[in-house]
């Protein structure tokens, strides 16, 4: 890929695409700070404000069920809408929605100080909901954009992930260090400085989007509209299958709703005429390989930290601080695992590194589902199999379906890995927490538990942990199977070609 010219959408004084790409890491760092910034803040928008969450019931005299929506909204509209910023930022610039959606950020937190609701409290935390899916997708599409070399964007992907993942790892002991002197809007607050930043850095370090990286199709709004309902209503049905049961009728009929909304979308994209998702693209290998390999880890993550959480507890006895220590392993492999990418896939290439990490997440799932019963010793090898594979398929999946789509569709490819995730990682925790509502009699955190509610509940983990392996390992099969497809077709023809084809 060779250095364009200025193209029809360019400002004056915004970097440009004049120079040639960033040959270094060094050369990008601004770019790159104001990058790293965006997923710092969405990392720690999902485990700082946690901590919180006792003190803001008592202050804003919230339910359990209040709070719960506190946390749950920010997810539900940020996976519901990733698609749809994705697919607008294909078409009108995926820096100017960056930075549209940081400024929302930034007055979202601001806006903290004046809470005395939890409703309040919880449009807040939708609007950042908002933000995060106008920013996210955007990071990977614009790292992916920044470079014009894969190890490049390999290593620039895996530093800014690193600093998402140190984020998410500190940030539950951040919060409770900063709530032991000050109030809990601090928590929100400080994403204002972070979110003001990252504008700076994407503002001057970010080349605006050129015309023929963009496209002009009309925006199918009905489309938009039946792709954000299906992906809310998947988030919210595992969460009431947790909450309500089996044997309630409100998470199967969301789960219908969910299943009606997605077919009828499916409907939508293949009979309009600009539609807000190409189908075909998604069935190229290797975007379907990519986003296939992205789930399983989604999956494989939560489920897992689900079920080790409440053993360490409730089976076992062991002191929060105690379980925490216990997830040590983790959160090193994790933060320190990106040191092991870019020799990884500079050894065996970016498709077989994606199906061997996505191995290693069914692997780790395997090994807990067995064993685990046994011994801490096989809890930590499952947890560090996990996170290993975790750690790197999160790199390469992403960079993989980045390499699979032309250059003017890949804010809504990036969108795709982010849902992905997202749905999956709910997805491994319902399944987690159905399995054990349905075999556990009694209250599971009512403890000691009688000799045949531990027994109950080792056979339920067992189950879960085996279900979890079965889900993962089909959709790291159906990966290997579409990335073996681009080699044997010989259909690693670079994005820019394939657009000049369409």
């Amino acid at each position: 890929m060779n250095a364009r010219p200025h193209g029809a959408a360019e400002k004056v004084g915004a970097p440009t695409r004049a120079s040639a790409f960033p040959r270094s890491l060094r050369e990008a760092r601004t770019a790159l700070a104001g990058l790293a910034a965006v997923f710092l803040v969405e990392m720690l928008d999902n485990s700082i404000l946690n901590v919180a969450l006792p003190t803001i019931g008592r202050e804003l005299s919230a339910s359990a069920t209040v709070l719960q929506w506190i946390t749950g909204v920010y997810a539900v509209v940020f996976g519901g809408l990733m698609p749809a910023f994705g697919a607008l930022a294909d078409r009108l610039g995926r820096r100017r929605i960056m930075l549209v959606g940081l400024a929302l950020l930034g007055a979202a937190s601001l806006a903290t100080v004046f809470v005395t609701t939890a409703e309040q409290l919880i449009a807040i935390r939708g609007a950042m909901g908002v933000a995060a899916a106008m920013t996210t997708p955007g990071s990977l599409a614009l790292t992916f954009r920044l470079f014009d070399e894969d190890g490049l964007r390999v290593r620039a992907t895996t530093l800014i992930s690193t600093v998402g993942l140190v984020g998410l790892a500190v940030g539950p002991t951040v919060g409770g260090f900063v709530l032991a002197f000050a109030p809990w809007q601090v928590l929100l607050l400080v994403n204002a400085p972070i979110a003001a930043l990252s504008f700076l850095g994407i503002r001057c370090g970010i080349p605006v989007d050129e015309a023929d990286e963009l496209h002009r199709d009309p925006i199918d709004g009905v489309g938009a509209l039946l792709g954000t309902a299906t992906i809310v209503f998947a988030l919210l049905a595992p969460t009431l299958f947790v909450d309500a049961g089996t044997t309630s009728a409100l998470p199967w009929l969301t789960t219908a709703v969910a299943v009606v909304t997605a077919v009828l979308f499916v409907v939508r994209q293949r009979s309009a005429r600009h539609p807000l998702l190409d189908l075909a693209l998604v069935a190229r290998p290797l975007v379907s390989s990519g986003l296939a390999f992205k789930g399983a880890a989604g999956l494989a993550t939560a489920g897992l930290g689900y079920l080790v959480t409440l053993q360490l507890q409730l089976d076992w006895g062991w002191t929060p601080a105690r379980a925490a220590m216990g997830m040590l392993p983790q959160v090193v492999v994790l933060i320190a695992g990106g040191a092991l990418i870019g020799p990884l896939v500079a050894r065996v290439g970016l498709d077989k590194a994606a199906w061997l990490s996505a191995g290693a997440v069914v692997c780790g799932l395997t090994v807990y589902a067995l064993l685990g019963r046994f011994g801490y010793v096989w809890v930590a090898l499952s947890l560090v199999l996990v996170a290993a594979g975790m750690r790197v398929v999160g790199v390469v999946a992403g960079t993989n379906v980045m390499r699979g789509l032309p250059p003017n569709r890949t804010s809504i490819g990036a969108a795709l890995v982010d849902t992905a995730g997202e749905v999956t990682t709910a997805i491994g925790i319902a399944v987690g927490g159905t399995i054990l509502a349905s075999r556990f009699t009694g209250d599971i955190a009512a403890t000691p538990w009688s000799s045949r509610q531990t027994g109950e509940f080792r056979e339920a983990v067992t189950h879960a942990g085996l279900t979890l392996t079965a889900l993962a390992a089909a959709l790291v099969g159906w990966g290997i199977v579409r990335a073996r497809r681009v080699a044997a077709d010989g259909t690693t023809t670079s994005p820019a070609a394939e657009a000049d084809a369409e």
